[in-house]
């Protein structure tokens, strides 16, 4: 009975490191290329793009532009085909001056991030 019991265990440990292997690994979503890039100077632009590590959860997920005396500036934001690029794209071209982009993200393995950067339009 002994070595039923144990070889059950054995069976059982060796199922649950075969399982633990096929599960896909679920990693923090990192930006990894902003367009325009951070404190960069660019000519006048209405779109803005993120590009994270891995996958970020469509419904949660935003990005926005706010100019230098704190007002947002209309668009819409939108998570692309690929699940890993955000873009807002604004109603009209920006005006020169100084600029934040702020964006939030939920990523696929359900961690929240958030962050901000500068840039400029001449």
């Amino acid at each position: 009975m002994v070595d039923f019991t144990r070889t059950a265990l054995g069976l059982m440990s060796a199922a649950t490191l075969v399982a633990a292997a096929a599960t896909p690994a679920f990693a923090h979503a990192t930006l990894v290329r902003t367009n325009p890039a951070r404190d960069t100077t660019v000519a006048p632009l209405q779109r803005v793009q993120l590009t994270f590590s891995a996958h970020v959860e469509t419904r949660f997920s935003t990005v926005q532009v706010v100019s230098a005396s704190g007002q947002t500036v209309a668009g819409e934001s939108a998570v692309g085909s690929d699940n890993r690029t955000l873009t807002a794209t604004l109603t009209r071209p920006l005006a020169p001056g100084a600029y934040r982009v702020e964006w939030r993200i939920v990523s696929a393995d359900g961690h929240r991030m958030q962050g901000d950067y500068g840039f400029t339009v001449r």
